[in-house]
Protein backbone atom coordinates (compact mmCIF):
# COMPACT_ATOMS: atom_id res chain seq x y z
CA UNK A 1 0.00 0.00 0.00
CA UNK A 2 0.83 3.15 -1.14
CA UNK A 3 1.19 5.65 2.10
CA UNK A 4 0.36 9.52 1.18
CA UNK A 5 2.71 12.00 3.70
CA UNK A 6 0.06 14.47 5.35
CA UNK A 7 2.46 17.35 4.62
CA UNK A 8 1.98 19.83 8.09
CA UNK A 9 4.62 22.20 6.50
CA UNK A 10 3.11 22.34 3.00
CA UNK A 11 0.10 23.11 4.61
CA UNK A 12 0.74 25.23 7.13
CA UNK A 13 2.47 27.86 4.65
CA UNK A 14 -0.51 27.45 2.51
CA UNK A 15 -2.70 28.88 5.87
CA UNK A 16 -0.35 31.81 6.18
CA UNK A 17 -0.80 32.74 2.91
CA UNK A 18 -4.50 33.03 2.82
CA UNK A 19 -3.87 34.79 5.93
CA UNK A 20 -1.82 38.05 4.68
CA UNK A 21 -4.77 39.32 2.62
CA UNK A 22 -7.11 39.04 5.67
CA UNK A 23 -4.05 40.74 7.84
CA UNK A 24 -3.68 43.84 5.19
CA UNK A 25 -7.33 44.32 5.11
CA UNK A 26 -7.76 44.93 8.54
CA UNK A 27 -4.41 47.06 8.63
CA UNK A 28 -6.09 49.10 6.12
CA UNK A 29 -9.17 49.74 8.76
CA UNK A 30 -6.16 50.84 11.51
CA UNK A 31 -6.09 47.42 13.32
CA UNK A 32 -3.30 45.44 13.83
CA UNK A 33 -3.53 41.68 15.63
CA UNK A 34 -1.33 41.29 18.17
CA UNK A 35 -0.49 38.45 20.35
CA UNK A 36 1.11 37.98 23.64
CA UNK A 37 2.66 35.11 25.12
CA UNK A 38 3.44 34.54 28.60
CA UNK A 39 5.92 32.31 29.37
CA UNK A 40 6.86 31.48 32.61
CA UNK A 41 10.25 30.07 33.92
CA UNK A 42 12.75 28.43 31.89
CA UNK A 43 11.35 25.58 30.17
CA UNK A 44 13.87 24.54 27.34
CA UNK A 45 11.07 23.40 25.09
CA UNK A 46 8.38 25.88 26.07
CA UNK A 47 11.19 28.69 24.89
CA UNK A 48 11.90 26.95 21.46
CA UNK A 49 7.92 27.04 20.91
CA UNK A 50 7.13 30.40 22.15
CA UNK A 51 10.66 31.43 19.34
CA UNK A 52 8.85 29.78 16.87
CA UNK A 53 5.11 31.49 17.31
CA UNK A 54 7.17 35.13 17.84
CA UNK A 55 9.01 34.54 14.15
CA UNK A 56 5.40 33.16 12.47
CA UNK A 57 3.72 36.28 13.52
CA UNK A 58 6.75 38.40 12.62
CA UNK A 59 6.21 36.88 9.07
CA UNK A 60 3.18 37.58 8.70
CA UNK A 61 2.72 41.51 10.17
CA UNK A 62 1.13 40.20 13.36
CA UNK A 63 2.22 42.19 16.28
CA UNK A 64 4.08 39.91 18.94
CA UNK A 65 5.22 40.51 22.50
CA UNK A 66 6.13 38.04 24.63
CA UNK A 67 6.03 38.70 28.41
CA UNK A 68 8.82 36.44 30.34
CA UNK A 69 8.06 36.34 33.89
CA UNK A 70 10.21 34.63 36.89
CA UNK A 71 9.63 31.03 37.36
CA UNK A 72 8.70 32.16 41.40
CA UNK A 73 6.29 34.35 40.63
CA UNK A 74 3.23 34.81 42.20
CA UNK A 75 -0.32 33.36 41.07
CA UNK A 76 -1.92 36.69 41.82
CA UNK A 77 1.12 38.50 39.58
CA UNK A 78 0.20 36.77 36.90
CA UNK A 79 -3.72 37.07 37.50
CA UNK A 80 -2.98 41.07 37.42
CA UNK A 81 -1.28 40.84 34.26
CA UNK A 82 -4.16 38.60 32.64
CA UNK A 83 -6.67 41.30 33.89
CA UNK A 84 -4.80 44.12 31.71
CA UNK A 85 -4.62 42.35 29.14
CA UNK A 86 -7.81 41.53 28.83
CA UNK A 87 -8.83 45.32 29.14
CA UNK A 88 -6.19 46.37 26.62
CA UNK A 89 -8.23 46.93 23.30
CA UNK A 90 -5.27 46.65 21.04
CA UNK A 91 -4.42 42.78 22.78
CA UNK A 92 -6.35 40.01 20.00
CA UNK A 93 -4.75 37.43 21.71
CA UNK A 94 -3.40 36.14 25.10
CA UNK A 95 -1.89 32.49 25.95
CA UNK A 96 -0.02 31.44 28.64
CA UNK A 97 2.60 28.79 27.67
CA UNK A 98 1.68 25.83 29.35
CA UNK A 99 2.54 23.85 31.88
CA UNK A 100 3.00 26.61 34.72
CA UNK A 101 5.06 25.97 37.90
CA UNK A 102 3.08 24.42 40.77
CA UNK A 103 2.66 26.91 42.77
CA UNK A 104 0.20 28.14 40.19
CA UNK A 105 -3.59 27.04 39.38
CA UNK A 106 -3.30 26.43 36.07
CA UNK A 107 -7.20 25.96 35.66
CA UNK A 108 -7.54 29.08 37.37
CA UNK A 109 -5.08 31.27 34.85
CA UNK A 110 -7.02 29.64 31.85
CA UNK A 111 -10.53 30.83 33.46
CA UNK A 112 -9.06 34.48 34.03
CA UNK A 113 -8.43 34.81 30.17
CA UNK A 114 -11.83 36.39 28.42
CA UNK A 115 -13.12 33.85 25.95
CA UNK A 116 -12.82 36.11 23.10
CA UNK A 117 -8.88 36.55 23.41
CA UNK A 118 -8.68 32.95 24.44
CA UNK A 119 -6.43 31.33 21.48
CA UNK A 120 -5.82 28.12 22.76
CA UNK A 121 -9.45 27.55 23.10
CA UNK A 122 -9.34 26.33 26.49
CA UNK A 123 -11.54 28.64 28.59
CA UNK A 124 -14.53 26.45 29.70
CA UNK A 125 -16.34 28.90 27.91
CA UNK A 126 -15.03 27.92 24.86
CA UNK A 127 -14.88 24.49 25.59
CA UNK A 128 -18.62 24.55 26.17
CA UNK A 129 -19.70 25.93 23.01
CA UNK A 130 -17.29 23.50 21.15
CA UNK A 131 -18.85 20.01 22.79
CA UNK A 132 -22.36 22.21 21.80
CA UNK A 133 -21.68 22.76 18.15
CA UNK A 134 -21.47 26.06 18.14
CA UNK A 135 -17.75 26.74 18.81
CA UNK A 136 -15.94 30.05 18.99
CA UNK A 137 -12.30 28.93 19.48
CA UNK A 138 -10.43 25.63 19.37
CA UNK A 139 -7.34 24.57 20.98
CA UNK A 140 -4.75 25.29 17.82
CA UNK A 141 -3.65 21.23 17.31
CA UNK A 142 -7.04 19.65 17.16
CA UNK A 143 -7.78 22.70 14.82
CA UNK A 144 -4.76 21.87 12.79
CA UNK A 145 -5.81 18.37 12.87
CA UNK A 146 -9.55 19.11 11.08
CA UNK A 147 -7.96 21.24 8.62
CA UNK A 148 -5.63 18.03 6.99
CA UNK A 149 -9.27 16.77 6.97
CA UNK A 150 -10.58 19.84 4.90
CA UNK A 151 -7.58 19.96 2.28
CA UNK A 152 -7.00 16.39 1.60
CA UNK A 153 -10.81 15.72 1.43
CA UNK A 154 -10.45 12.89 3.56
CA UNK A 155 -14.41 12.05 4.66
CA UNK A 156 -14.66 12.38 8.80
CA UNK A 157 -19.05 11.70 8.41
CA UNK A 158 -19.64 8.13 9.29
CA UNK A 159 -15.97 7.14 9.86
CA UNK A 160 -15.04 5.41 13.31
CA UNK A 161 -12.34 7.94 14.83
CA UNK A 162 -10.37 5.89 17.90
CA UNK A 163 -8.21 8.65 19.67
CA UNK A 164 -5.56 7.56 21.89
CA UNK A 165 -5.13 9.20 24.38
CA UNK A 166 -7.56 11.61 26.70
CA UNK A 167 -5.79 15.20 27.21
CA UNK A 168 -7.46 18.86 27.35
CA UNK A 169 -5.16 19.94 24.84
CA UNK A 170 -5.36 17.24 22.21
CA UNK A 171 -8.08 14.28 23.12
CA UNK A 172 -11.15 15.60 24.40
CA UNK A 173 -11.33 18.12 22.00
CA UNK A 174 -10.77 16.48 19.20
CA UNK A 175 -13.52 13.75 20.01
CA UNK A 176 -15.89 16.88 19.87
CA UNK A 177 -14.61 18.17 16.56
CA UNK A 178 -14.75 14.62 15.17
CA UNK A 179 -18.54 14.36 16.59
CA UNK A 180 -19.67 17.57 15.01
CA UNK A 181 -18.38 15.94 12.19
CA UNK A 182 -20.50 13.20 12.12
CA UNK A 183 -18.07 10.52 12.96
CA UNK A 184 -18.55 7.86 15.31
CA UNK A 185 -15.75 8.91 17.99
CA UNK A 186 -13.83 6.26 20.68
CA UNK A 187 -11.96 7.78 23.18
CA UNK A 188 -8.92 5.31 24.66
CA UNK A 189 -6.54 5.85 27.48
CA UNK A 190 -4.04 4.60 29.87
CA UNK A 191 -6.56 2.86 31.65
CA UNK A 192 -8.40 1.67 28.23
CA UNK A 193 -8.63 -2.59 28.60
CA UNK A 194 -7.98 -3.88 25.15
CA UNK A 195 -6.48 -0.79 23.55
CA UNK A 196 -4.97 -2.32 20.57
CA UNK A 197 -7.92 -4.49 19.42
CA UNK A 198 -9.59 -0.24 19.37
CA UNK A 199 -7.25 0.83 17.63
CA UNK A 200 -7.55 -1.55 14.70
CA UNK A 201 -10.92 -0.47 14.41
CA UNK A 202 -10.54 2.63 13.72
CA UNK A 203 -10.73 4.11 10.20
CA UNK A 204 -9.33 7.11 11.30
CA UNK A 205 -6.73 6.71 14.53
CA UNK A 206 -5.47 9.98 16.34
CA UNK A 207 -2.74 9.20 18.30
CA UNK A 208 -1.87 11.73 21.23
CA UNK A 209 -0.53 9.93 24.09
CA UNK A 210 3.21 11.09 24.74
CA UNK A 211 4.96 7.33 24.77
CA UNK A 212 7.64 6.92 21.62
CA UNK A 213 6.42 4.83 18.83
CA UNK A 214 3.59 2.93 21.25
CA UNK A 215 1.57 2.22 17.88
CA UNK A 216 2.65 -0.19 15.32
CA UNK A 217 1.45 -1.58 11.88
CA UNK A 218 0.39 -4.53 13.56
CA UNK A 219 -1.90 -1.79 15.85
CA UNK A 220 -3.67 -0.14 12.69
CA UNK A 221 -6.34 -0.98 10.26
CA UNK A 222 -5.39 -1.77 6.97
CA UNK A 223 -5.85 1.79 5.18
CA UNK A 224 -6.70 3.66 8.01
CA UNK A 225 -5.89 7.30 7.89
CA UNK A 226 -3.54 8.26 11.07
CA UNK A 227 -2.26 11.15 12.62
CA UNK A 228 0.43 10.82 14.94
CA UNK A 229 0.49 14.20 17.82
CA UNK A 230 3.41 13.03 19.42
CA UNK A 231 7.26 14.56 20.00
CA UNK A 232 9.25 12.34 21.40
CA UNK A 233 13.13 11.33 21.53
CA UNK A 234 13.72 7.70 21.12
CA UNK A 235 17.03 5.72 22.91
CA UNK A 236 19.00 7.40 20.18
CA UNK A 237 18.09 11.01 20.54
CA UNK A 238 15.76 11.19 17.67
CA UNK A 239 12.67 12.87 17.20
CA UNK A 240 9.99 10.49 16.98
CA UNK A 241 6.12 10.43 17.36
CA UNK A 242 3.75 8.30 19.07
CA UNK A 243 3.58 6.29 16.10
CA UNK A 244 6.08 3.93 14.64
CA UNK A 245 6.46 5.10 11.02
CA UNK A 246 8.73 2.34 9.02
CA UNK A 247 5.79 -0.49 10.37
CA UNK A 248 2.78 1.76 9.94
CA UNK A 249 4.07 3.23 6.70
CA UNK A 250 3.16 -0.23 5.11
CA UNK A 251 -0.57 -0.44 5.83
CA UNK A 252 -1.83 3.30 6.57
CA UNK A 253 -3.85 5.16 3.86
CA UNK A 254 -2.56 8.75 4.98
CA UNK A 255 -0.04 9.26 7.55
CA UNK A 256 1.31 12.14 9.27
CA UNK A 257 5.15 12.65 9.36
CA UNK A 258 7.30 13.67 12.30
CA UNK A 259 8.43 16.29 12.35
CA UNK A 260 6.92 18.54 9.90
CA UNK A 261 3.37 17.25 10.55
CA UNK A 262 0.98 18.47 13.17
CA UNK A 263 3.81 20.66 14.51
CA UNK A 264 3.29 23.29 12.12
CA UNK A 265 -0.20 23.21 12.12
CA UNK A 266 -0.74 24.23 15.43
CA UNK A 267 0.90 27.37 15.35
CA UNK A 268 -0.48 28.08 11.93
CA UNK A 269 -3.64 28.11 13.47
CA UNK A 270 -2.82 30.01 16.23
CA UNK A 271 -2.09 32.77 14.09
CA UNK A 272 -5.26 32.32 12.20
CA UNK A 273 -7.38 32.21 15.37
CA UNK A 274 -5.46 35.65 16.38
CA UNK A 275 -6.90 37.42 13.28
CA UNK A 276 -10.00 36.10 14.02
CA UNK A 277 -10.03 37.44 16.51
CA UNK A 278 -9.20 40.55 15.80
CA UNK A 279 -11.79 40.84 12.83
CA UNK A 280 -14.26 40.32 15.81
CA UNK A 281 -13.16 42.70 17.62
CA UNK A 282 -13.38 44.84 14.68
CA UNK A 283 -17.43 43.36 13.42
CA UNK A 284 -14.51 42.53 10.23
CA UNK A 285 -16.77 40.38 8.05
CA UNK A 286 -13.85 38.08 7.51
CA UNK A 287 -13.78 34.47 6.86
CA UNK A 288 -13.91 32.47 9.79
CA UNK A 289 -12.56 28.89 8.56
CA UNK A 290 -13.75 27.52 12.43
CA UNK A 291 -17.31 28.64 11.42
CA UNK A 292 -17.35 28.20 7.43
Amino acid sequence: MMTIKLDGKKLAEKVKTRLIQRIADLKSKGIKPKLVVILVGGDEASKIYVRNKHRTAQKLGIETQDIRLQRTVKESELLTLIKTLNADDSVHGILVQLPLPEQIDAKGVINAIKPEKDVDGFNPQNVGSLFLNDPHSLPCTPAGILQFFEEYHLPVCGKHVVIVGRSNIVGRPMAAIMLNHDATVTITHSKTKNLRKLTRQADILIVAIGKAEFITGEDIKPGAIVIDVGMNRNENGKLVGDVEHSSVNERASYLTPVPGGVGPMTIAMLMEQTVNFAERSADFDGKNVFNS
